[in-house]
């Protein structure tokens, strides 16, 4: 199976490169699933039903949540109605929605798709990530009830996502990192077949501060005092994610790319690169 993710989407730039460029690369690279981390798309703070939607409508089969998962407000009840969005496991006991739902994929084939949060240094409490995924692996074991397995582990530290990739591997065809914003270099497959990286980085415009316009920030950074609210920046994006190719019968990655696509952020991957500074997966 051939599978991209694509890492949290930023804002009106990160959304118009979702709409412009998805429906092309499912075509050019011949995708059989697609999930998109959206949970910054809406003015970099939530996700609302209507973005939600033209995600959906642009080509992403799913769509993860994180952390700001109901900073807008109206996705409370969108998220019960809608199957294709994913919120994270153990955001809360009472948060609507589902933390992990196993969807259809072209052939017939079935793909498990689920989200934790990490516990170190987040803003707010979480449940333990490790023991709330540790039911849906076990309940959708790759090869016998699902052909793919993705695991999108929001958190700040690498280390705990790190540790997350090697709890999954063998059981998760892909476990990506998401929430920084900051793409990493460091796309393998694990010992056991999972495909792992430890954050996607963003679909926005790089020329900002983890894709907000720079000036506030820098400006908070040099005083220590806010002067006016963070804007997401809207110059070119650059889509930022993970291309794997897993065999369908045991659900292993064969095959990992690390994806940058267009904007300012070019791909120094394996591959041939493509217009735009696409990394073509083979």
């Amino acid at each position: 199976m051939r599978l991209l993710f694509l890492g949290d989407v930023m804002g009106r730039a990160g959304r118009a490169a979702i709409t412009e460029r998805l429906a092309k690369l499912r075509t050019d690279w011949r995708l059989d699933f697609v999930v998109v981390n959206g949970e910054n798309a809406t003015n970099g703070a939530g996700l609302s039903a209507d973005h939600a939607k033209t995600l959906l409508d642009a080509g992403a089969d799913v769509l993860t949540l994180g952390d700001h998962a109901f900073d807008q407000k109206d996705m409370l009840q969108f998220a019960e109605a809608e199957p294709r969005i994913i919120r994270p496991l153990n955001f809360s006991k009472t948060a609507p929605g589902r933390g992990a739902r196993v969807f259809n994929a072209p052939g017939g084939r079935k793909v498990l798709v689920a989200q934790v949060l990490g516990q170190v240094f987040m803003k707010r409490p979480f449940d333990d990530p490790f023991s709330a995924i540790e039911p849906v692996l076990k309940a959708a074991p790759l090869g016998v009830q699902v052909n793919a397995a993705l695991v999108d582990m929001h958190c700040e530290a690498t280390s705990e996502k790190m540790a997350m990739g090697h709890w999954c591997d063998g059981r998760a065809s892909v476990v990506v990192g998401t929430h920084t914003h900051v793409p990493t270099a460091d796309a393998m497959i694990l010992p056991r077949g999972t495909a792992y990286l430890t954050d996607a980085g963003m679909c926005g415009d790089y020329n900002s501060v983890i894709g907000m316009d720079k000036a506030e920030p820098m400006n908070r950074f040099i005083t220590g005092m806010p002067k006016a609210r963070f804007t997401p920046a809207n110059g070119p994006a650059t889509l930022s994610g993970l291309f794997v190719r897993t065999d369908d019968a045991t659900g292993r990655a064969l095959e990992v790319t690390m994806v940058r696509d267009g904007g300012a952020l070019q791909a120094a991957a394996p591959g041939t690169t493509g217009a735009g500074g696409a990394t073509t997966p083979t």
